[in-house]
């Protein structure tokens, strides 16, 4: 029978401190999509009913593209960050999580690279 410390039942199962810097990221992103929420939402009431010509020249300007990409990024980066928790919270085996995880992580880059793509591609021409 080996003797183990109180310290040593509980290493690895507590927290780490890991969970501060998520949620605080988390906070970070959520006032930062505030005002570019509104931006985008503004920015769509404007182009009601217009050509797709506008929207296309109001994104190559530099004024459409700039916030653009950091609505696409914040956006992205909130979600992932959102159902990573659901995923931690709610799905209890083991591999699944580790599968469902890294998908989500993959899914987001890729995202984002193709919504960073096509705004870059909008705004420095074809």
């Amino acid at each position: 029978m080996t003797m183990r410390s109180t310290i040593a039942c509980v290493r690895g199962l507590g927290s780490a401190k890991h969970g501060t810097k998520h949620w605080w990221m988390q906070r970070a992103t959520a006032v930062a999509l505030i005002p570019l929420s509104l931006w985008f939402a503004a920015a769509l009431v404007s182009m009601a009913g217009a050509e797709w010509e506008r929207a296309y020249i109001w994104i190559a300007s530099p004024a459409g593209a700039v916030p653009m990409i950091l609505f696409l990024i914040a956006g992205l980066w909130h979600g992932k960050l959102g159902l990573q928790v659901v995923i931690e919270d709610y799905v209890h085996a083991e591999g699944l999580k580790v599968a469902l995880l890294m998908l989500l992580g993959l899914t987001t880059v890729a995202l984002g690279v193709a919504g960073v793509f096509a705004v870059c591609k909008i705004s420095f021409g074809e």
